[in-house]
């Protein structure tokens, strides 16, 4: 007679007592899953082609994109509007990939201790951004962004911005030679500041 006791050599309780099988197990269906997930992306033009009207930043916007990353302005701002209703109404059109084809890394993301920024190129003049850096409080009373007034007196890294372009360029954004040779120069001079206004005056123009 076969003995009904007897469990078999795979079981539940096998693997939910054995903690090494169980991360191993839990690795190998949360990986499938997102390949699953991922995989399909890359053959979509949807978010692999550029939007109608889509360029690189200028050598002045890729350097001020740097002085935000550097900043870790997105610690506290989004650059991702959802496709909700609510989300569109308070800041614009919802994102979509197309607009960040040439952004490495992109800033996607949904924390936001501050107002998302996507959409803001264009809302505020440059000179609003300036006091805005300088002092937060001048133009937005209840802000708790910190200050940064050392960007009106630090200077762009010029020397660093042609080979910024041509690592871009390997990984797919169509820099020009005429254009990384004559990134030096557009931005000579240029402080930081200027460079972070430009980036931000930038963001979310071509959907609205």
């Amino acid at each position: 007679m076969a003995d009904h006791n007897k469990k078999p050599g795979f079981s539940h309780e096998k693997i939910e007592t054995n903690n090494f099988l169980l991360i191993v197990l839990i690795l190998v269906v949360v990986s499938f899953g997102g390949l699953v997930e991922i995989v399909p992306l890359f053959f979509q033009k949807t978010t692999t082609e550029p939007i109608t009207g889509l360029k690189p930043y200028t050598p002045v916007q890729l350097a001020g994109r740097d002085i935000y990353l550097r900043e870790g302005c997105y610690n506290c701002h989004s650059q991702m509007i959802r496709p909700f209703r609510a989300e569109a109404l308070r800041y614009g059109h919802y994102s979509v990939a197309g607009e960040f084809v040439y952004d490495h890394p992109f800033q996607w993301g949904s924390k936001r201790t501050g107002p998302d920024l996507h959409r803001v190129g264009g809302k505020y003049s440059d000179e609003w951004h300036r006091i805005h850096l300088i002092n937060p409080r001048d133009v937005v009373p209840e802000s708790n962004m910190p200050y940064y007034p050392w960007l009106e007196h630090n200077k762009v890294d010029a020397d660093g911005l042609a080979p910024r372009m041509k690592a871009l360029r390997k990984v797919g954004v169509p820099y020009t030679d005429a254009e990384i040779a004559g990134a030096k120069a557009e931005v000579e001079g240029k402080t930081e500041m200027e460079a972070l206004i430009a980036y931000l005056q930038s963001l979310g123009t071509l959907l609205k």
